[in-house]
C-alpha cells in the first residue's frame, strides 16, 4: 500500500518493526559512525545534531550516546509521524539520565521550507534518503541550508548490496540472493521515473556535495559483517531481507523465484530461512561528507 506522506510510494509505518530490528542488530557499527561523525564536531559546546529521515531512529539512539560525556542536541526530522512518534521515545529512553536533549519535527525533506523547520546544525545526518526524492541534488542543496557555518553534512548512500543467502538454498534455483537483489534495482529504477518532478543525478555523491557549496569533501565505507552461523537476531533480519526484496521486485521474479520465496519466509515450512544457521549479513555502506564553510 502506498503511504501519502512519502515520495516513493512506500509504506514505510507496515516496515518499522523490520527497520527497527535492523538497527538493534546494527547498533555497533552505527555507535563507531556516529562516535566517527562526533568527533569531526571538535569542541564545539552541546552541539545540534539532525538526523533527516530518522526512521526506526536506530542512528539518532546513536547519536545521543554519543554525545552522552559532552552533551548536545539530537533532532530526528521525518516526514512520516508513524515512524518518528515511536523512534523520538526511543531515543529520549536512550538518553534519559544525560545532558543530551532530544526532539522530533516533522517534515519532509523534499520541502523547500526545511531550513525553516529545523535548526541550525552542526552535522546533518541523511541516511538512504536523498535517493527516494525526486530532485536529489535540490535535496543535498536544501540539507546544506540546514547546516550552520561550519557544519558538516554527511549522506550515507551506496556502498556494496547486502549478502545474506547461501548460493544453493537446496529450493528452487541456486542464486536466488542475486536474483532479488537485481530485482529490487529494476524496481527502483521504475519507483524513480515514476516519482512526479523527477531529475536524474548524473554524478558521483562526492561531486553532488561540492555542487552544493561544501568544502572539505571526502568519504569513508565501513563493513557491516554478520557472520554465519547465524543467531537469532540475524536469521529473523534475513527472513526481512527476503520479504522487502520480493515484495518490491516481485514482477520481475519468475515462478520458480516466488515459491521459493513463500517457503523461505513462512515459519510453518521445513524451508523457513528463520530456521537456518547458515544465513547471514554482508554488507558495506559508504557516507559522504562535507562542511559548509564559515
Amino acid at each position: 500500500m502506498a503511504h501519502k506522506h512519502t515520495h516513493d510510494n512506500i509504506d514505510w509505518p507496515a516496515r518499522l518493526s523490520s527497520l527497527r530490528r535492523a538497527d538493534e542488530l546494527d547498533a555497533p557499527y552505527n555507535r563507531q559512525v556516529a562516535d566517527r561523525l562526533v568527533d569531526l564536531l571538535g569542541a564545539a559546546t552541546e552541539p545540534v545534531i539532525v538526523d533527516v529521515g530518522s526512521g526506526g531512529g536506530g542512528m539518532s539512539v546513536a547519536f545521543a550516546q554519543a554525545l552522552a560525556a559532552r552533551g548536545g542536541r539530537v533532532v530526528l526530522s521525518d516526514a512520516v509521524g508513524e515512524l518518528l512518534d515511536p523512534a523520538a521515545a526511543l531515543v529520549r529512553d536512550a538518553a534519559a539520565g544525560t545532558s543530551v536533549a532530544v526532539d522530533a519535527v516533522r517534515a519532509d525533506a523534499a520541502d523547500d521550507r526545511l531550513a525553516d523547520q529545523l535548526p541550525p546544525a552542526d552535522l546533518v545526518w541523511a541516511s538512504r534518503v536523498v535517493h527516494h526524492l525526486p530532485d536529489q541534488q535540490a535535496a543535498i542543496d536544501r540539507l546544506v541550508r540546514v547546516l550552520a557555518p561550519g557544519g558538516w553534512l554527511a549522506l550515507s548512500e551506496g556502498g556494496l548490496a547486502t549478502r545474506c543467502l547461501p548460493w544453493d538454498l537446496g529450493i528452487g534455483e541456486p542464486g536466488l540472493g542475486n536474483r532479488l537483489t537485481a530485482a529490487r534495482d529494476d524496481w527502483f529504477v521504475g519507483m524513480r521515473a515514476e516519482m512526479p518532478g523527477v531529475r536524474s543525478l548524473p554524478v558521483g555523491w562526492n561531486t553532488a556535495l561540492e555542487a552544493a557549496g561544501l568544502t572539505e569533501v571526502f568519504s569513508f565505507s565501513y563493513v557491516i559483517d554478520h557472520p554465519a552461523p547465524a543467531s537469532e537476531a540475524v536469521r529473523l533480519s534475513v527472513v526481512d531481507w527476503i520479504a522487502w526484496m520480493a515484495d518490491v521486485g516481485e514482477v520481475q521474479l519468475s515462478d520458480t523465484d516466488r515459491a521459493a520465496v513463500a517457503r523461505l519466509v513462512d515459519p510453518d515450512d521445513e524451508a523457513y530461512a528463520g530456521a537456518r544457521d547458515d544465513v547471514f549479513v554482508l554488507s558495506a555502506s559508504t557516507v559522504y561528507l562535507g562542511r559548509k564553510p564559515v
